[in-house]
């Protein structure tokens, strides 16, 4: 019960504070690739800081689901940050390690964004409820392919299991890990709504989904949203960085070892950041009906791995 109880406390904090240094660290990627000098650093940082200094504004036609969503959607994903962990692997998951409960609370997350974008009686909000909702429908069928491509990879459906047998091999013993890591990026960039899919640095009612969605929040509200946004990509990057290099994470609870996974994990973190950056910033935003392109490379990963094992 101790270590579980560490477990929640260590990795928790540590998602929240370093989740808005990524999204900054791409944001500067970015400014970078285009030869502009960009946002400092920490700006995600002063973001909430002064959001949550701010009065929130509701729409007079919004119900109690604009109230509650922005902390629902955060609290569904620390619940799924304690199924990908981050800094050690607790001696017992409680089952909280399973993939699909993680992709569960994912999508509870998502549906109450969505909710709430409906909910302003907003016509922008509704667009991009609209086209998310359409989106995850093509998506969603092929996340779970993914995460079953990895699990017959590795035999397992926990989490927590998957870094360990990660952590004790290599890339090279079980090198089909490498197509589905292609695919888990894929995952990423779709599931954080970044270019081709959604471009989240424009307002232009066009192209916009995840901002639309979100459009009519403000002050706490919004820094909640934000958050969460955050929470669920490094999740997501987590995911990805303990399948393909677990290097650093640490087996069990210990000081030298918490130490060691954190500065590890915030290398690797870095590195895919900023591969992040530079792939957003080689692509252009790809139309709704041009992004099958993107889906069905997942798809075709996702679907090569398992025949292989089956075959193999």
């Amino acid at each position: 019960m101790l270590s579980f109880s560490a477990y929640f406390f260590i990795n928790t904090v540590f998602v929240l504070l370093v989740s808005p240094f990524f999204l900054g660290l791409i944001k500067k990627v970015k400014a970078y690739m285009q030869r502009r000098h960009g946002p400092p650093l920490l700006q995600p940082y002063y973001q909430l800081g002064k959001l949550l200094k701010k009065e929130t504004v509701y729409s007079v036609h919004s119900s109690f689901i604009s109230r509650v969503a922005p902390y629902l959607n955060l609290i569904f994903l620390l619940a799924a940050s304690l199924c990908v962990p981050v800094i050690f692997v607790p001696a017992a998951n409680f089952g909280m390690g399973n993939v699909i409960l993680f992709l569960y609370l994912m999508v509870m997350a998502k549906f109450f964004m969505a909710l709430m974008g409906l909910d302003t009686g907003s016509t922008f909000g509704g667009m991009g409820s609209s086209r998310e909702m359409t989106i995850s429908a093509l998506f969603e069928p092929i996340v779970i392919l993914v995460v079953a491509a990895l699990a017959l990879v590795l035999q397992t459906a926990d989490i927590h299991e998957m870094f360990l047998i990660t952590l004790n091999s290599s890339v090279l013993s079980n090198s089909i890990l490498l197509l589905t890591s292609v695919a888990l990026f894929v995952v990423l960039i779709v599931e954080t709504s970044r270019i081709p899919v959604d471009n989240p640095e424009t307002h232009l009612e066009l192209t916009m989904v995840h901002e639309a969605m979100i459009l009519e929040s403000s002050g706490p509200n919004l820094a909640l949203m934000e958050l969460s946004h955050a929470v669920k990509n490094t999740l997501l990057m987590a995911l990805l960085i303990n399948i393909l290099i677990p290097w650093g994470l640490a087996p069990s609870l210990t000081l030298p070892g918490c130490i060691t996974a954190a500065l590890a994990f915030l290398v690797k973190g870095i590195v895919l950041a900023v591969i992040v950056g530079v792939f957003e910033s080689l692509m252009a935003k790809s139309r709704l009906f041009n992004l099958r392109t993107l889906f069905m490379l997942a798809f075709s990963l996702a679907f090569v791995t398992i025949v292989f094992e089956l075959l193999l």
